[in-house]
């Protein structure tokens, strides 16, 4: 699971900068399967950092956890509100610094025209202080290659870079 793992691999790296910042965060996956969480924590120490990781593959699950029936009706679970509201609920949630959160199509089967297999939306929200107006939610999408499993693993450590990223420029 370390094909498109850099040297070092950015759960090492996302990791050691979210303890330096002194952060938390929080997954809810779902095109991913836990992947992100399972990721952090084989770095040694990660429960410094690492709070929760949701599986939010079915729609109720995903209901469960902060996604409006509205959301999916009008967008489909992959979409970029969906991921929206699956990184902010996250993170409110679990009451970390910062929520993460994949929704995408894995394949080899549930494309469309629309969103191909491969198709990712990545959503990380950072929560700011109370009353200072600095929390925000991102959204990437993008298009990945591979089989399953590939772009499973390419899911995930895109995730985390984007985590990578956010934290940088807020801290």
């Amino acid at each position: 699971m370390r094909e498109y793992a850099d040297d070092p691999p950015v759960e090492e790296t996302v990791g050691d900068a979210l303890r330096d910042a002194g952060h938390t965060v929080a997954t809810a996956e779902s095109c991913t399967g836990g992947l992100i969480g399972s990721l952090l924590t084989d770095v040694p120490g990660s429960s410094d950092y690492f709070d929760r990781s949701y599986v939010t593959y079915a729609y109720d699950a995903k209901l469960d956890h902060g996604v409006t029936r509205e959301a999916l009706d009008d967008h489909g679970a992959v979409s970029e509100p969906v991921a929206r509201q699956m990184a902010r609920g996250v993170r409110d949630q679990a009451g970390t610094t910062w929520g993460v959160a994949t929704t995408g199509v894995a394949g080899p089967d549930g494309g469309s025209a629309e969103t191909p297999v491969g198709t990712v939306y990545v959503g990380v929200a950072y929560a700011g202080n109370w009353g200072s107006g600095d929390s925000y939610a991102a959204v990437t999408r993008r298009e990945l290659d591979g089989d399953r499993l590939a772009i499973k693993e390419q899911i995930a450590r895109t995730a985390l870079q984007l985590l990578a990223g956010e934290l940088e420029s807020v801290t």
